[in-house]
């Protein structure tokens, strides 16, 4: 009966360590398969990646010229405006002048528009 029960006992160990064994190839099944996804999705979102940079490169290309031609055409009318500032400057600089040194020297003395009521 003892060596019955130590069968039993032995035969339980076995199953147990099989038990075992399978929990740690299933655990390692399930980690590599975690590994293999993120490779994938990884390569994805590169090719992904490189798809879009592809298309926006084209995108900014195609588009450059024009770019460009606005600028110009920008650069040229503040050319314009500056020349027409800087020509009105020079026109009116004088007047300016001379009525800016009228005011500060020709000092009317009148009484305050309040003071005058009373």
């Amino acid at each position: 009966m003892a060596g019955a029960q130590s069968q039993g006992i032995q035969t339980l160990l076995e199953a147990e360590k099989e038990a075992a064994k399978t929990v740690q190839e299933a655990r390692q099944y399930r980690t590599d398969k975690l590994k293999d996804a993120r490779a994938q999705a990884k390569k994805d979102v590169d090719k992904y990646k490189a798809e879009k940079e592809e298309e926006f490169k084209k995108y900014e290309s195609e588009h450059a010229g024009k770019t460009q031609v606005s600028q110009s055409a920008v650069d040229k009318e503040t050319d314009v405006a500056l020349t027409k500032i800087t020509h009105s400057f020079d026109a009116n600089k004088e007047k300016v002048l001379e009525k800016l040194l009228d005011r500060v020297i020709l000092v009317k003395p009148e009484l305050h528009r309040n003071l005058k009521k009373l």
